[in-house]
């Protein structure tokens, strides 16, 4: 496995490294986040998969969907880094595609972790149904009825919304507190990560749209540039989810 991690990763550096630089060079630092957050996807994957051969068993399938994660994320960044640095548009599909995949991993995240106390397929599919059309709804909002912009991030915010509540009320919380010590712990984490870090992409939601909030790029006159919120948002919230099980696993392990 680490041989194919390696490629991966040599891959990823090899591509259009003459057009990376010369954006670079121009100090565009959407370009630059783009770049950081495929390395920093692809090194998060390398560890959290090499890192599963020193877990028990029952851990390795949550390491894997943490890799699986990062990894997908990482390919993404690698198109959305290069579609960005030959047309200098922000990449909303790929963005879309990517999140299609991962955030109902994240969800999956939360079954895996819950699920021995129990955690039911029923409220993973709950978690995930809310995912998709949080990002269902988002997407059309920021990429296909522009003008409808506010209606549908109402309706997204809604789906998250109703996450928020699973994760800290509802069934997963339940779960998670009958577990108690490390299980509780990680699901009170991971809930963290999803009421504050999944925050970061209504900012980015209304940095890309126009609405009562201000013009497209920005919010109450602030200027801000959507692609840099939602790379850093990434990036916190897909990389601390697997380090969130990866500190589980190994406090279960020892």
């Amino acid at each position: 496995m680490a041989k194919q991690i390696f490629i991966s990763m040599n891959f990823l550096l090899s591509q259009d490294w003459g057009r990376i630089q010369e954006a670079f060079s121009g100090g565009d630092q959407i370009a630059f986040t783009f770049f950081i957050g495929s390395m920093a996807m692809m090194a998060a994957t390398a560890f959290f998969w090499l890192e599963m051969r020193n877990m028990d068993a029952k851990w390795r399938t949550s390491m894997m969907v943490s890799g699986l994660i990062t990894f997908i994320a990482a390919v993404h960044y690698y198109y959305m880094r290069d579609y960005y640095v030959n047309t200098g548009d922000s990449p909303t599909f790929f963005r879309y595609v990517d999140w299609i995949l991962t955030v109902p991993l994240m969800c999956v995240e939360f079954y895996l972790i819950t699920k021995k106390s129990g955690g039911t397929i029923g409220t993973m599919w709950k978690l995930i149904g809310a995912s998709v059309v949080m990002l269902v709804t988002g997407y059309f909002g920021e990429g296909i009825y522009r003008e409808q912009a506010q209606i549908w991030g109402l309706v997204s915010g809604l789906a998250y919304f109703y996450i928020v509540y699973l994760v800290w009320f509802g069934e997963v919380a339940e779960c998670a507190k009958s577990a108690g010590g490390a299980v509780a712990k990680a699901n009170s984490a991971l809930a963290k990560f999803v009421l504050i870090g999944w925050a970061i992409y209504p900012i980015g939601y209304m940095a890309g749209t126009a609405g009562w909030y201000g013009a497209e790029g920005q919010i109450f006159g602030m200027d801000l540039a959507m692609d840099v919120i939602y790379n850093v948002g990434d990036a916190v919230n897909k990389i601390g989810f697997g380090l969130v099980i990866y500190a589980l696993a190994v406090a279960d392990s020892e």
